[in-house]
């Protein structure tokens, strides 16, 4: 896609050459588990580009601490891109092969410390970015303390008549009917489930699916300490109808699109499969590079004003 002069990316990255390696840490305030983002990340937002892991990261990161809020986040956990990476690979050597072991003992054992300070069945939904053979999708795991499935009342943020009344003026764009702002149902099925989005539907999700299960029912052991089998029968799992991306780059910006608009806009109502193809437009994604970029360049300019520092400075590259 290259043409006579020079084009934004270009300029872009002819820009990106006057900042140091390093641009930000975050969350900014000194805290374990910080993820640096260096200008080689930054550049994987230029058009046609990847995302890397250190990208969806700081932006899953970041909806949670900063960009979404609310009870929705404060009752959701996101895990590292790496989780699933560790949690999936294969043995290493050194990694006990004793047949009494089961192999989920194993892969639980690589990820164990990862929530020794979290309980994640206090938690109503886990996030987990997935990376296989090079493309993104989210796995959202959803009420994983719930044993069985309830049916519970429910009153959106609008009221009856009134909220009828404000879908009738906006069907056009109405919302997932599943959602908290698209439900109009006085009840709703509430159950444990893994959610698979995945705009290109390209990969195997039961092997993914299995793998979760496994974690959770030897994590639940820890912590709970007592037996709890998480089967697909107890934990369904569902492909969901999801925005579909029509280009072959763009996996990771609808991975962080489908987790951002949970969090704004959470599923309530689990009745399996759940339909969101009209969860979000695909312009809304176009923008997405810019967004983020724009985001950590601001989120360094806030740094520096508060350390006082020149952004040449030689300090601000070896953290």
């Amino acid at each position: 896609q290259k043409s006579g002069g020079s084009s934004g990316a270009e300029r872009s990255c002819a820009g990106l050459q006057l900042l140091p390696s390093r641009l930000i840490q975050y969350p900014l305030v000194p805290c374990k588990g910080r993820i640096a983002v260096t200008q080689e990340d930054l550049a994987c937002l230029d058009a046609g580009h990847f995302l890397n892991d250190i990208i969806v990261d700081f932006y899953l990161k970041y909806l949670l601490l900063e960009g979404v809020g609310g009870p929705v986040a404060q009752r959701s956990h996101v895990f590292s891109s790496f989780f699933y990476k560790q949690l999936s690979r294969r043995r290493a050597a050194g990694e006990s092969d004793a047949p009494s072991i089961p192999d989920r003992q194993t892969r639980h054992q690589r990820v164990k410390t990862w929530t020794r300070h979290l309980d994640v069945f206090s938690k109503d939904f886990l996030f987990v970015p997935v990376n296989q053979e090079a493309h993104w999708f989210l796995v959202v795991v959803c009420f994983p303390g719930l044993e069985d499935v309830r049916i519970e009342a429910f009153q959106g943020a609008a009221g009856g008549s009134e909220r009828a009344t404000r879908a009738r003026n906006l069907r056009s764009q109405q919302p997932p009917q599943c959602t908290q702002q698209g439900c109009q149902r006085s009840s709703v099925t509430k159950r444990p489930c893994i959610l698979v989005m995945d705009s290109l539907k390209l990969s195997y999700h039961d092997n993914v699916c299995r793998l979760i299960r496994d974690y959770l029912q030897v994590e639940w052991e820890v912590q709970r300490k007592t037996p709890r089998l998480f089967t697909a029968d107890s934990m369904r799992s569902c492909s969901c109808r999801v925005p579909r991306q029509d280009n072959s780059s763009d996996c990771g910006l609808y991975l962080l699109q489908y987790a951002e608009c949970f969090l704004r806009n959470p599923v309530v109502h689990f009745d399996l499969p759940l339909q969101l193809d009209d969860w979000f437009p695909q312009q809304r994604v176009r923008q997405k590079r810019q967004e983020i970029r724009s985001l950590i360049l601001r989120l360094r300019r806030a740094r520096l004003s508060e350390g006082n520092q020149n952004p040449t400075q030689s300090s601000d590259v070896n953290v």
